[in-house]
């Protein structure tokens, strides 16, 4: 798998589309079959995936069936959840028990583990021994907001690696130089992001934005720009990206070539209407829009609200199938399906970034 380039695939049944996905990219390839693989998911706390906090159980399945499928037994899945929460929880709550249980794969609880040190750019770090016995990493973090760094995806997921003291101190030190240099200590194989189901803004979860897709990486750096860029951020606005690169971690450098589509969402199953999302009903005519579409424009808007530019949008707009070849000559369209609108965000779907600048522009 060129580690330049970032594979997506959209739908709403993660089990199915990570086989069809990980069948496509072939990342085993040249990997020894005694190698230990080592999958880390998001289980920050005991919440299911559906409140948009943690990783999809049916997703993880789906990854531990295809390695065991190529002849890789020596499989486990590691995790240490935030201090406030006990891991042991988080894997029976979340789902991980069972998978322990189907495929035989042991729950390794990061919280309980010893931790070894190094030194990164002057920062000494510890980290959790279990990971120096992994040969071939899987990070499978969540696509979601996040309340102090504003995202969280491939790079942040490393907090899970290293003890609660730890997590403490990172906290003291601004979260984003720890951060980096965390990323230059552990190195991750395979980022697969679940970003079915996250969190509009809140790492714990309440209020979750249905995106509709999965993103297959091997660069953790080139995952979070374009992460960011689904969210509705600039990597400047997220610094621990940045400072990862300049470690070498990885790179920033994403074009639309070196995103690789291999289907177009379809589901129009919209969740996400409640509690704070709910506010942003107001400024959308929507009508059989699909999920990914839809989740990008409410990420979208959260973000004009926090940067005190949602006041000034006075346009309706319109997103969905239902205004596919339909002329309309009020508001903006969102997305290929509303281009009939005398103005409209290309994209199928568009990023949270794409339409940000698009509004802002316009409405300015």
């Amino acid at each position: 798998m060129h580690k330049g380039n970032i594979h997506v695939i959209y739908g709403d049944n993660p089990k199915s589309m990570i086989l069809e996905l990980l069948d496509k990219i072939h990342p085993e390839a040249g990997l020894p079959k005694q190698a230990k693989i080592g999958i880390k998911p998001n289980l920050v706390l005991a919440k299911p995936s559906s409140s948009g906090a943690t990783t999809s159980p049916e997703l993880v399945s789906g990854i531990v069936e295809y390695f065991q499928s190529k002849g890789f037994m020596n499989i486990c899945i590691l995790e240490g959840s935030w201090i406030g929460d006990r891991t042991s929880r988080a894997f029976k709550v979340c789902g991980y028990e069972d998978i322990s249980r189907r495929y035989g794969v042991p729950l390794i609880d990061l919280q309980k583990d010893n931790c070894t040190e190094c030194e990164v750019d002057g920062i000494r770090l510890k980290i959790c021994s279990k990971m120096r016995e992994i040969d071939y990493l899987i990070n499978v973090p969540v696509l979601k907001g996040h309340c102090q760094t504003n995202l969280t995806c491939a790079l942040k997921n490393m907090k899970g690696c290293i003890p609660n003291s730890e997590k403490r101190r990172f906290h003291t030190m601004g979260l984003h130089k720890p951060i980096a240099c965390l990323n230059k200590a552990i190195k991750q194989d395979l980022i697969i992001v679940d970003g079915i189901m996250g969190d509009l803004n809140f790492e714990e979860g309440g209020n979750p934005v249905k995106m509709n897709r999965i993103l297959a990486a091997a660069d953790p750096v080139l995952t979070d720009s374009y992460a960011a860029n689904l969210l509705g951020f600039d990597i400047s606005e997220i610094p621990y990206i940045t400072l990862a690169e300049d470690l070498g971690v990885g790179s920033t450098k994403w074009s639309s070539s070196n995103v690789i589509e291999y289907n177009s969402d379809k589901s129009t199953e919209i969740r996400g209407t409640k509690g704070q999302i709910r506010q942003y009903a107001r400024y959308i005519e929507e009508r059989d829009a699909c999920s990914a579409c839809y989740g990008s424009l409410i990420h979208a808007l959260d973000r004009l609200r926090t940067k005190g530019r949602l006041s000034s949008l006075k346009s309706k707009l319109y997103i969905g199938q239902y205004y596919r070849n339909r002329t309309i000559s009020t508001g903006i369209g969102i997305g290929q399906c509303a281009k009939g609108c005398t103005r409209y965000v290309p994209g199928c779907p568009p990023s949270a970034r794409d339409i940000i600048k698009y509004l802002e522009k316009a409405e300015s």
